[in-house]
């Protein structure tokens, strides 16, 4: 397997992270709940730290790392701006049904072939954290 593969996909995983840390966004702006309010922002505090991990790997492997969400994480974005509701445990569902299709699902199909062992830990690592974070909502909602 080549890095230029690896780089793609790895790109294609960092672009999903910056859709993320703009749905983050999302919610923050949103919620008016204080403590949950906090908790999204320690979680796109996460995630961030996360983007930041991929693109020193895609660098290291002489990849030039994506920046932004591109065109149709973008057009994605705004839709979902629109159409978030407004009542906070629907606003908990939408974050939960997120991070669990695209944070763990998506990125698991993305990363299960072409990625050298350094990578697929790392990429374990940004899927794990979308799993911590679906179990705290979990328990935000109790």
């Amino acid at each position: 397997m080549s890095n230029e593969v690896i780089i793609e996909e790895l790109n294609t995983l960092l672009r999903g992270t910056y859709m993320g840390i703009r749905s983050f966004e999302h919610y923050i702006q949103r919620v008016e709940d204080e403590e949950l309010k906090t908790l999204f922002q320690s979680m796109q505090q996460e995630v961030k730290l996360n983007a930041q991990k991929l693109a020193e790997r895609i660098q290291n492997l002489g990849g030039v790392p994506a920046d932004g969400e591109g065109f149709s994480g973008t057009m994605h974005s705004y839709m979902h701006k629109v159409m978030l509701p407004d009542e906070t445990n629907e606003l908990l569902e939408d974050a939960l049904k997120g991070l669990d299709h695209y944070g763990v699902q998506y990125s698991e199909e993305l990363v299960r072939g072409d990625l050298d062992p350094q990578s697929r830990q790392l990429a374990e690592e940004v899927i794990d954290t979308s799993r911590k974070q679906i179990e705290q909502l979990r328990q935000y909602l109790q």
